[in-house]
């Protein structure tokens, strides 16, 4: 035989999908799996022709799992985002929807065991050693996927899975503000470096030029504002501390514009050549805590909630994103404690993947 098959489980989580995997089936060395997700996925092709991932960062996304040593978690989940077009892979930074599927994919796998009519998994983000608790709802042992739960950018109706994200501030950089700074200004724009859950550069949408209101599409075929976008990520990029970022899919870029459809701020998130067709769940975090900090690129948009916690409504391009966000302000200090929302997941297929037998040889 050519070809090595290595069991999976594919999933979507939340907007995204992808294939789980545990993480004893794959290498363990940084390098040769690169080398095989990207074969999995098919990196290096605009619709990943020769692998499983659908052509646009949101399907070209990998999630490895195993039982945690950790006293606080019951599983470790390893994330991986996969070039579409590009052979790359960033094994930086985590991703919130995909978590979505953690918990039932975990149960899928017998790393965890179901309890009763719901399951709470507890969940340790390795790649930013955030803490999350979802709790999967169950029955006769086994995940349910079925019902009555909606979200943004997903077709129909499933099982609802809410989570509840501690430890995320600083979670890539070390600190919530990695700049020190409320606010900075590369190439004239003023621009909010944040990291809570996922590093995310803020800037006011008329600041870039646009209205924050366009469409996914509208925004990818802008290449004179992704040009602008992208000088500006760099140099916030070495001012956050993370160095040359020309290859990272981190920080990611956000603009903001008052909301117009009932929530409580429209934004665009991209992700970050690419516009996302709806939100992130660890950027909407991120920008529901811009939302409610004093002296950020938020100042002007909306009107803050007076009192914690607060539900802070994100709007994107397909619908809004609900985020619960438990904090404290104190003399004009932000002090965050948590941020919780809810998503859905469906097992789409599970058995083997097969790679060329050379790559885990």
């Amino acid at each position: 035989m050519t070809q090595t098959a290595i069991p999976y489980w594919f999933m979507r989580g939340g907007s995204s999908r992808g294939p789980y995997f545990r993480r004893d089936d794959v290498p363990q060395d940084l390098d040769s799996l690169a080398e095989v997700l990207m074969a999995i996925v098919g990196a290096g092709h605009p619709i990943n022709i020769d692998g499983i991932g659908g052509g646009v960062a949101v399907t070209t996304k990998v999630a490895m799992l195993s039982r945690s040593d950790a006293a606080d978690a019951d599983i470790d989940y390893f994330f991986a985002q996969v070039s579409v077009e590009e052979r790359l892979v960033d094994f930086k930074p985590t991703c919130g929807n995909i978590l979505s599927g953690v918990g039932p994919a975990a149960i899928e796998m017998g790393l965890i065991e179901a309890t009763g009519d719901s399951t709470e998994v507890r969940i340790r983000a390795v790649n930013t050693g955030a803490r999350v608790t979802a709790t999967v709802q169950t029955d006769d042992g086994a995940p349910v996927y079925d019902g009555d739960c909606a979200i943004a950018g997903v077709p129909g109706t499933a099982s609802p899975i809410p989570l509840r994200f501690a430890d995320v501030a600083g979670s890539v950089t070390g600190a919530m503000l990695p700049t020190g700074n409320l606010r900075e200004t590369f190439n004239g724009v003023d621009v909010t470096c944040l990291d809570v859950a996922m590093p995310v550069v803020i800037a006011q949408a008329e600041d870039m030029g646009i209205s924050g209101y366009e469409s996914a599409a509208e925004l990818d075929a802008n290449t004179a504002f992704f040009e602008r976008l992208e000088a500006i990520r760099m140099q916030a990029g070495v001012a956050m501390g993370m160095g040359d970022v020309s290859e990272s899919v981190t920080p990611k870029f956000a603009v903001m514009a008052p909301a117009r459809d009932g929530g409580t701020v429209a934004t665009r998130y991209f992700m970050p050549w690419k516009t996302h067709p709806s939100m992130a769940v660890t950027g909407g975090q991120c920008l529901a805590v811009c939302a409610l900090m004093p002296g950020t690129v938020s100042d002007g948009l909306l009107q803050r909630p007076p009192s914690s916690p607060a539900d802070i409504a994100v709007e994107h391009p397909s619908g809004q994103l609900d985020v619960l966000v438990d904090f404290s302000l104190e003399a004009e200090r932000f002090s965050l404690e948590s941020a919780g929302l809810v998503r859905t997941a469906r097992k789409l297929a599970d058995g083997h993947v097969y790679v060329p037998r050379a790559l885990l040889d």
